[in-house]
């Protein structure tokens, strides 16, 4: 069998792979929570419908991860981000989470994430040779 190697842009075999994976690790966690996936999507919206930030995330298993959070730099220091924060938040909670995960670059939102309860477990230095990488993490269950 002859093997080749392509780099293309493809939905269906991007879609395989990711497929595949998930039934591989499906198969190693416990039946209880198999099935557990959820995208996530909040939006904020001005009165006119348009989208002025929001929290992108899904529950996978036992956790929630936090994928894109943002808000137009006009509306910060409102507290939109923590609302999306909070509105996220309930929903690991409802969904019976164990922990929420999120990653965030030094130049973005770490004192933000820390003020809301998170902790950093890892970070990776020299990321666009200036800044740090932060993996963040929030213990819904003690």
């Amino acid at each position: 069998m002859e093997m080749q190697i392509i780099k293309e842009k493809n939905k269906s075999s991007h879609d395989y792979i990711n497929d595949q994976l998930y039934k591989y690790n499906l198969a190693h966690f416990p039946v209880d929570l198999r099935g557990r996936y959820q995208e996530i999507s909040i939006f904020l919206k001005d009165e006119h419908g348009n989208v002025r930030g929001g929290i992108i995330g899904q529950v996978c298993w036992n956790w929630l991860e936090i994928h894109s959070l943002i808000v137009d730099e006009d509306l910060r220091e409102y507290g939109y981000g923590t609302k999306l924060l909070l509105e996220i938040e309930q929903i690991a909670l409802d969904t019976d989470c164990d922990f929420i995960k999120v990653d965030t670059l030094s130049f973005q939102a770490l004192g933000f994430y820390e003020k809301h309860g998170y902790e950093v477990f890892g970070s990776i230095d020299n990321v666009g040779r200036d800044y740090e990488h932060y993996y963040l993490k929030k213990e819904l269950k003690k």
